[in-house]
């Protein structure tokens, strides 16, 4: 088994604390659904929180993740999922496949050569098919919980949709997500320092403010947020 180095403790601590904050994820999980088709990819997988939600909406369902000790663990917390393979994928790659839909969300910020990833991405995906994806917004935000973590970078619909193109995806959807939560975010990280674990904090947000900042967003696109949203076809 590889160590386990301090970058990968404070991710694994960080995917725990996430995994409380369940209506978040059930919006980012809604958001992806209408695209991903019959026999979806999902590209770094961490605990496996979004593809139990996913898996149930498809006859197939593939869980990937790199990191070797978190694979373990994702493998035995599916293993009583039928439909779900779980294996290890690391980006880029030169593998081609022919799944209906990769979807990755907060993964390629932690890549170096993102345009590659996207890029190896696309070749996992027929024709027609989309690639999916979350990532954190705005440079400015960027603080030492994101150097933690191992973020190399964070977005704007710009940057990431000149990635996208670059990695040649047509791109259908980009957006921003949770506008709220990137000044809660900012406020939590840049000013008072904390990690996004687990607490009253997370709780808060995500039972209180989380439900009307989706119903809101519902109405109307917010000129920025905490994420990116973006959806992009493979030519046919």
């Amino acid at each position: 088994m590889a160590e386990i180095t301090g970058d990968q403790r404070v991710q694994s601590e960080v995917l725990e604390g996430l995994a409380t904050a369940v209506n978040h994820r059930r919006w980012f999980v809604e958001l992806a659904v209408p695209h991903l088709g019959d026999n979806p990819i999902e590209i770094g997988s961490g605990l496996g929180d979004y593809a139990l939600e996913w898996a149930p909406q498809f006859p197939r369902f593939t869980a990937t993740e790199a990191d070797p000790d978190r694979l373990v663990s994702l493998k035995e917390r599916l293993a009583d999922q039928p439909n779900i393979e779980v294996r290890q994928m690391l980006l880029p790659h030169s593998e081609r496949a022919d799944y209906s839909a990769a979807v990755s969300y907060n993964v390629l910020e932690h890549i170096e050569d993102h345009v590659g990833a996207l890029r190896s991405m696309r070749e996992l995906v027929r024709p027609g098919g989309a690639v999916v994806l979350i990532v954190p917004a705005f440079q400015f935000a960027m603080g030492p919980a994101d150097i933690a973590t191992g973020h190399v970078r964070r977005y704007t619909k710009k940057t990431l949709g000149a990635a996208l193109t670059e990695a040649g995806l047509r791109v259908e959807t980009l957006h921003y997500a949770n506008a709220l939560g990137l000044i809660g975010y900012f406020m939590a990280t840049k000013v008072f320092r904390l990690m996004p674990k687990e607490g009253p904090m997370v709780k808060v947000y995500d039972t209180l403010v989380l439900p009307a900042t989706k119903a809101a967003e519902q109405l109307v696109r917010p000129p920025f947020g905490q994420s990116v949203f973006a959806v992009a076809r493979v030519p046919a």
